[in-house]
């Protein structure tokens, strides 16, 4: 038997009270509650034994000793012989007293099916790579001695199990192992439910949802989903506390409630939040709620999560957020990072997040399936708007394949339905010939497990059932695009851009000007050592279409393709139409995007100017500027070139910020100087000098917000950076740099070879670390360079 209780509170907006015995900020007797062995969760992502399995049977009697996140092999940059097959991952674990306690594992990603086994005793298999699953190991554990869990993991080609292409046809990379968290969770036997694990529709686990939310008041919802597996029937409640930046708590208490014993409930409480800090791209305020159980005056459970108060509404030519009328401005991203696939830690997946914020976005769409939590978690920090999206990419079968599509809708909700930075759902299988059944029915799925007026879904194809077209610029022909699209009541957000239309050469007002161009010259899809031609062309292409995207009047946002090169599986090189590269390295789009924000709307939005040139004898004289300053002076050598106005031509007439062009009349060498105004101020400014011979080098690591995480195993880039004696980089630098760990080798590797040959100017290994307790040396060094070192302090 199902209950679901409805508890009211009796509103007065004028006047903000309760006339129930529930209320904001009241200290009640529930105050002095006693905790009693509530919850624990624990990392379980050390020291586990793994092995490939070789046809069927194990490569040896010798086990590795790894940490979690494990990708199943370390690949090469390029990765064109990916392995798949099955593999092995194996613990013990002491259970001294079970009592009356639960034992879950929830393993957030497995890569892609997985079978799961408690001491020889298989529990579940669960298919799909994307989302997570649960093992409940109670009943199969072993008191007063060691248990083991097993996980077979099978990542061969499964036409079921989507994205269902074949890893030889497909435009990214499934890389094989445990690759995200694993933990260890430990209950009372009435406990909270985790949303996924307990699969009911609108259900299960902790529900947040706010219907009204301005600067006055929030009004909304919390359900909780309570599951009673003791052998008596339960009387509880529900506590909730609300706490925001400033510390102020609201607190709300539902009334007592049994649950039978073997049943379970669903608890409603309403709740307002007087003038609340509403969440947005430019002042992310988020709440940490606390949700507690109390039995007879115990809390027997509790979980904690962060969430955020924001309106959103979408139009058939606008999206709003907060009641302001806000153009989304985004870009594309996979999870994949070089050598370790998809095997990186919650730290670089905040580095990520942080990067795309710094490159001027506010918006991202995860390409082509649900990424970690972690992100999503850095995207709420951060104020990133997300686009959520099932796998899949240009398949789609009836039958199994379907129903796990179908299931992957209901799993990414129900893990990602609290978080503010997620505003559309991409329930559509990418670029995919999805059936209109399918479509219908992925429709009423994701409406039914959110029956709420902010759901939004995302679909590629521009049916009925979706409320918001998503098609990619090249999905429509030149020169118009989707500019004359005209659906009533249809928005669309332009999920790509940039970079196909470009590559077939089928696109694009200034194709004639590109005609003395070399075919790869043209494309966007330019590595760093492409050199300024290259980048160039890709930053003007991504102009052009930008420019493009914002004569649509249906159009309310745009992503780009995409923020970070990277692997595909039917590819021989790599997918370089990243604005910067994979190892995270910019591009000169990078800084044309970064341009596109306005100064002062946030932390990351400064006055920037960036000259996008390296100003060597092979340069063009035609020097570009990109700048979110109303005037830009360039100088060179000291002298004044020219102080002017952005330029205005058919490519950047709708632009925010069009870039500034100067026209120097013959090269000199030395140093270019731009220098950005407001108001007739001086706000910014940007230098670049002609770079002479390789003379030093520069060692430097990739922060991006996050230090090197202190407790669990965590990667991050360390880049050797050519320098001629004055400091500049060398930007046609290919020296090979030799890296080594001269100081805490014992719980640290790099990967990505012991010599690499430096692209433009810099040379970059990925350094990974088991747990940082101890400091860390890194030395680079050169025959014609000589050595340097970096230290890290833990």
């Amino acid at each position: 038997m199902k209950i679901k209780f409805n508890l009211f509170y009796i509103l007065f907006v004028a006047i903000a009270a309760f006339t129930s015995c529930n209320s904001i900020n009241q200290i009640s007797s529930h105050e002095n509650d006693i905790a009693v062995s509530p919850r624990v969760t624990e990392n379980f992502g050390n020291d586990w034994q793994f092995q490939r399995l070789t046809g069927s049977a194990l490569e040896g009697s010798n086990w590795e000793i790894v940490n979690i996140p494990h990708t199943v092999r370390i690949e090469p940059l390029v990765v064109n012989d990916q392995w798949q097959g099955t593999s092995v991952y194996r613990k013990s674990f002491p259970v001294e007293l079970l009592g009356d306690k639960k034992w879950f594992f929830h393993f957030e990603g497995v890569m892609q099916e997985a079978r799961v086994s408690v001491n020889d005793s298989l529990v579940t298999t669960h298919k799909g790579g994307y989302l997570p699953f649960t093992v409940d190991a109670t009943p199969f554990l072993k008191e007063g001695q060691e248990n083991i869990i097993e996980v077979e993991v099978i990542n061969l080609d499964d036409t079921t199990i989507p994205p269902g292409k074949t890893l030889d046809m497909l435009d990214f990379n499934l890389y094989g192992g445990i690759y995200r968290n694993v933990h260890l969770i430990k209950t009372n036997p009435v406990y909270i439910t985790d949303a996924v694990h307990a699969d009911e529709v609108n259900g299960g686990g902790i529900l947040v949802h706010f219907d009204k939310a301005n600067e006055q008041y929030a009004t909304g919802f919390v359900q909780t989903h309570i599951k009673n597996e003791s052998d008596v029937r339960q009387l509880v409640s529900v506590r909730l506390t609300f706490s925001d930046r400033t510390g102020e708590k609201f607190r709300f208490f539902s009334r007592d409630v049994f649950i039978a014993a073997g049943d379970d409930v669903s608890v409603t409480e309403e709740v307002v939040i007087e003038n609340p800090f509403l969440w947005s791209t430019y002042n992310p305020d988020l709440y940490n709620l606390n949700v507690e159980i109390i039995s007879d005056g115990l809390v027997i459970d509790s979980r904690q999560l962060r969430t955020g108060i924001r309106d959103i509404r979408l139009t058939e030519d606008a999206f709003y957020l907060n009641g302001e009328k806000f153009f989304v401005n985004g870009t594309n991203r996979h999870q994949e990072y070089p050598y370790v696939g998809y095997a990186i830690s919650d730290e670089a997946q905040y580095r990520d997040a942080y990067k795309i914020k710094q490159a001027g976005f506010d918006f991202v769409r995860l390409s082509h399936y649900p990424h970690a939590t972690a992100f999503l978690e850095a995207c709420d920090e951060l104020g990133l708007l997300v686009m959520n999206a099932i796998p899949g990419w240009q398949y789609y079968e009836e039958g199994e394949f379907v129903e796990n599509a179908i299931q992957d809708i209901k799993d990414m909700v129900r893990r990602d339905r609290n978080h503010p930075s997620v505003v559309f759902w991409e329930n559509s299988l990418n670029e995919s010939e999805m059936t209109e059944e399918f479509m219908i029915r992925a429709n009423k799925v994701l409406k039914a497990e959110l029956p709420y007026d902010d759901t939004y879904s995302a679909g590629w194809i521009d049916h009925f059932s979706y409320d918001l077209f998503i098609p990619a610029r090249q999905h429509a022909k030149p020169p118009q695009y989707w500019n004359d699209y005209d659906e009533e009541g249809m928005p669309i957000l332009i999920a790509e851009y940039g970079d196909w239309e470009y590559y077939a050469q089928n696109a694009g007002f200034n194709q004639t000007a590109y005609s003395d161009l070399k075919e790869e010259e043209r494309s966007s899809r330019q590595l760093r050592s492409a050199g300024e031609i290259g980048m160039l062309q890709q930053a003007l292409n991504y102009q052009e279409a930008f420019n493009s995207n914002l004569r649509g009047e249906q159009t309310i946002g745009h992503s780009n393709w995409l923020m970070f090169d990277y692997n595909r599986g039917y590819a021989n090189d790599l997918e370089a139409s990243g604005i910067a590269d994979i190892f995270r390295i910019p591009k000169f789009a990078f800084y044309f995007y970064k341009s596109q924000k306005a100064p002062y709307t946030d932390e990351f939005s400064v006055p920037m100017v960036f000259i996008a040139n390296y100003w060597t004898p092979k340069s063009t004289t035609n020097v570009k500027v990109f700048s979110n300053t109303e005037e830009v002076a360039l100088y060179l050598n000291g002298e004044l070139v020219e102080r002017k106005k952005p330029e205005i031509n058919q490519i950047s007439e709708e632009l925010p910020f069009p870039p500034f062009e100067f026209d120097l009349e013959s090269f000199q060498a030395g140093e270019l100087r731009a220098v950005g105004y407001i108001n007739g101020e001086e706000v910014a400014s940007y230098k670049v000098r002609t770079p002479g011979k390789p003379s030093q080098l520069d060692l430097a690591m990739d922060h991006s917000g996050r230090s090197l995480s202190e407790e669990t195993p965590d990667v991050v880039f360390v880049y050797a950076i050519i320098r001629d004696e004055k400091g500049t980089v060398v930007p046609n630098a290919k020296n090979l740099i030799e890296f080594s760990l001269t100081e805490g080798a014992e719980n640290a590797e790099l990967i990505g070879g012991e010599a690499v040959n430096a692209e433009a100017g810099i040379a970059t290994v990925l350094l990974r670390t088991e747990s940082h307790t101890e400091r860390i040396v890194i030395t680079a060094s050169s025959e014609e360079l000589g050595e340097t070192e970096i230290i890290i302090e833990p």
